[in-house]
């Protein structure tokens, strides 16, 4: 099923057979440390990345089997108990939908968050004028069969907002956080806070008009924006802070908390310091597919970016590499929360993690618990070889050109 536009009819999803769906061991959690919802944020630390749910990332064959219902499953068992998905993601919302309602006996709505966003509903079809932005939100809750969704972003908003960057830019982001010329290419110096550039400012300042009046209205608990570059993310939420008199409650990062690029943690306490944003979250720490075995054809990164990932893939491969590979190595990274990153104020930053199946749930759980031991301060051989392995991982990087370096998508 492919992407769906407004007004047009729905395709249909069928749940298996529940009698006919496997319920063994491979579908029960495995013991150990649970997750526990943040007091701050109200969500787990990890979220079930359900664009997986669709074409974007698996085919027809894996979507029509009882594979995403017993992936659903398994991830509200060990306590993934929050869906991040949208409708560009094209059947996710109605996949994910059908199989939470034949969940609800054991997993009620009250149980588990439901994150989607609006204003995106194609590689190029955005719309995000409030009409819209009001039809999509009912739409995403017919598809759940619920009277309110916990979040809703603005979907890549960057593609709608007035283009303020630089031209062309370097790509690396954390340095218009210290340059004052790069800071006022990208909108983003002190005197620019609050600036309208143009009219695709005053779209989204409506649009998100839109979602608040949802919000007010029961149907929405939070609203906010998700997109991927950082800059125009900061110059976006200080727009919206000083043109309409209060934060957003909520922001989504995406591809900027990963093995090869890290600016996301610079980012973090400006956005909940200087913007006041309480809730600001990371996803993709595969960096949209590009850090796996398969990235997939549509994926934006340039040719040189995707060669140096695969010397750091083949490399993870070789006996001093990571026994486990590049995707285990890159997860776990990810999760990182210790220390003095993202400020020292990001223990609590919940991760988007795309899944697909059972053993990847299994794997990324298993991934979780051992980063959490180390937090706890279980410091073991794995988990020295595990950050050698992720040091030379980032050096590598480094060599390359790569190390926090964004690509253009906008461009794409």
């Amino acid at each position: 099923m492919d992407m769906v536009r407004i007004g047009s009819d729905q395709p249909e999803y069928k749940v298996p057979e529940l009698n006919t769906i496997p319920d063994n061991h491979e579908d029960q959690p495995v013991p150990g440390q649970a997750l526990i919802e943040s007091a701050a944020y109200h969500l787990p630390p990890l979220i079930y990345g359900a664009a997986t749910l669709s074409r974007h990332y698996n085919t027809d064959h894996t979507l029509d089997s009882s594979t995403p219902f017993r992936a659903v499953r398994l991830a509200l068992r060990y306590g993934i108990a929050a869906f991040d998905t949208s409708p560009y993601y094209g059947a996710s919302e109605i996949i994910l939908g059908q199989i939470l309602l034949a969940l609800r006996d054991q997993f009620p709505r009250s149980s588990y968050s439901l994150i989607t966003k609006c204003g995106r509903y194609g590689a190029r079809d955005f719309n995000y004028k409030p009409d819209t932005i009001r039809q999509s939100v009912l739409r995403s809750l017919a598809r759940f069969g619920t009277d309110y969704l916990d979040v809703v972003y603005l979907h890549d908003i960057e593609f709608v907002s007035t283009p303020v960057r630089p031209q062309p830019s370097s790509g690396r982001h954390v340095e218009a956080l210290t340059d004052q010329k790069l800071a006022a290419d990208w909108g983003i110096a002190d005197e620019h806070e609050g600036k309208i550039w143009g009219p695709g400012d005053q779209v989204v300042i409506d649009a998100l008009a839109e979602l608040r009046k949802m919000k007010d209205e029961g149907l929405i608990k939070a609203v906010g924006v998700s997109g991927y570059d950082l800059p125009t993310l900061l110059r976006l939420s200080l727009m919206f802070l000083h043109n309409t008199g209060k934060p957003i409650d909520i922001l989504l990062s995406f591809s900027h908390y990963d093995l090869q690029n890290s600016t996301f943690a610079a980012y973090y306490p400006v956005l909940t310091h200087r913007a006041k944003i309480e809730r600001v979250l990371t996803a993709g720490p595969f960096s949209m597919g590009l850090l796996t075995p398969n990235p997939p054809a549509w994926h934006p990164a340039p040719p040189k970016l995707v060669a140096s990932v695969n010397r750091v893939r083949d490399w993870a491969l070789t006996p001093n590499g990571w026994p486990d590979g590049l995707v285990n190595l890159a997860l776990g990274w990810a999760m990182r929360r210790e220390g003095a990153v993202m400020g020292g104020e990001g223990k609590d930053v919940p991760l988007v993690v795309g899944l697909s199946t059972p053993k990847e749930i299994h794997e990324s759980m298993a991934v979780w618990r051992e980063v959490m031991a180390v937090r706890a301060g279980t410091v073991d051989e794995r988990a020295e070889r595990r950050r050698a392995a992720e040091a030379t991982a980032r050096e590598m990087f480094t060599a390359d050109g790569w190390a926090d370096c964004s690509w253009d998508h906008l461009s794409q």
